[in-house]
């Protein structure tokens, strides 16, 4: 659902709601190459990228961040894709939230954002809902993904951080319910 609002050029951070491991696969489905005719790029926490899950995340597009101590290489490897109109995803959660409960963000994507900016880019923040048939995902369930309508953020921008992260918030809130009713929840 949304499809339209997914940008398929410039700098794109796609901004989804976190509930299953299942979430960067279905990403990649609904927004990947065959849709918008570039990869997605993955921002994980360091301690995903371990063992088999990492070296599956590796080829998925993913990219270590340590998230108490964000390194500035990191950050730039971040901008790099950006500049050069890749698609970002960055999980605004931080971590999976299995229930549909307020979402909380963390600061770091809304700083990115503005990082890039200083570039000179426009960056479109693109808020995902993504819903399971059932909150602990089954094989055999049904999934939906929701795209709502791109924030934007230019060198103007002047929304402060709190703003931005509550904006962004509401409007995967807003896309995460569209996505459950889509699966038959609520």
């Amino acid at each position: 659902m949304g499809g339209e609002n997914l940008p398929l050029s410039g700098s794109v951070v796609l901004a989804p709601t976190h509930r299953s491991r299942w979430d960067a696969l279905m990403l990649t489905m609904a927004a990947g190459r065959r849709i918008t005719n570039r990869d997605c790029r993955y921002m994980v926490t360091r301690s995903e990228m371990r063992g088999l899950q990492g070296w599956f995340l590796n080829r998925l597009g993913c990219f270590p961040i340590d998230q108490g101590r964000p390194s500035l290489t990191t950050l730039r490897y971040a901008v790099d894709l950006l500049i050069s109109s890749q698609q970002l995803v960055v999980f605004p959660e931080g971590k999976i939230n299995r229930f549909s409960e307020p979402v909380k963000l963390k600061k770091g994507l809304i700083r990115l954002a503005q990082l890039a900016s200083n570039k000179g880019l426009e960056i479109k923040v693109v808020p995902v809902g993504l819903a399971y048939s059932d909150v602990i995902p089954k094989f055999y369930g049904s999934a939906s993904i929701c795209f709502s309508k791109p924030i934007i953020i230019s060198r103007d921008f002047k929304q402060s951080t709190n703003d931005f992260n509550l904006e962004l918030s509401k409007s995967m809130r807003s896309a995460e319910q569209s996505a459950l009713l889509a699966v038959g929840r609520r």
